[in-house]
């Protein structure tokens, strides 16, 4: 259960969308990476509970995941019942691990928005010792936040061009959200090729930035630690 890097996402495919090759460069680098999605996306106009579990059961294969698990709180109600704060902090205390990843606090979607609250009072919950949850105090050394359907300027970006069929690998495993069997498909903004075109020129434009290919932007609420003045050293 213990991994490196633990990230969560609201619905399956929103991790793939905002951090899915950064996931894959971090298991490439050798870290235990684990994934855990809130809702099963019961309310989604294409796909039932089912081939949504399974795809997303799929895409944690390509990405290379240790483990991927599945809260199954109501979609469209994150953060409605007293016990998702504490079911969250269970995850992370269960994981240990030294940084998460949340959604970002700004996104049209209403559940990214709840569940980057209801996360990050999740986080800061898991380090205190006289918080009533299951597991030992663990508190991870960094918190950081992805982009799904909006962005804003990142903290730091990741480079990610050696990993990013990995990424659209991973997309496309997410058949009934993006690519849904004609006789049942309901047009949606996932539907769209427009959405695989947002997600795609957003790295790239992350990237053209960094000088890179394709790089996934992420914010952190507290200032980004350089090893110093002249480059060679990753955020810390």
């Amino acid at each position: 259960m213990i991994v490196d890097l633990l990230a969560f996402g609201p619905h399956p495919d929103d991790i793939e969308i905002g951090m899915g090759a950064s996931v894959a460069r971090q298991v490439a680098l050798g870290a235990r990476v684990g994934l855990c999605d809130l809702t099963a996306g019961e309310m989604g106009s294409n796909g039932t509970v089912d081939e949504r579990l399974a795809e997303a059961g799929r895409a944690a294969a390509v990405l290379g995941a240790a483990w991927r698990t599945n809260l199954r709180w109501p979609d469209r109600g994150i953060g409605s019942s007293a016990t998702h704060v504490r079911e969250a902090v269970v995850v992370i205390r269960r994981a240990r691990p030294q940084t998460v990843v949340i959604p970002y606090w700004s996104d049209r979607h209403p559940d990214h928005e709840a569940a980057s609250r209801l996360l990050a009072e999740a986080v800061f919950n898991s380090g205190l010792r006289r918080y009533a949850a299951e597991g030992e105090p663990w508190k991870p050394r960094r918190l950081c936040c992805y982009f799904i359907n909006d962005a804003a300027p990142p903290s730091f970006v990741v480079d990610v061009s050696a990993h990013y069929a990995v990424k659209q690998q991973a997309l496309a495993c997410y058949e009934s959200q993006f690519a849904p069997a004609p006789a049942d498909a309901v047009p949606t903004r996932l539907t769209s090729p427009r959405f695989r075109q947002l997600i795609e020129s957003r790295d790239a434009q992350f990237g053209a930035q960094a000088g890179v290919a394709f790089a996934e932007g992420f914010v952190m609420r507290a200032p980004v630690m350089l090893e110093g003045l002249l480059p060679g050293g990753d955020p810390a």
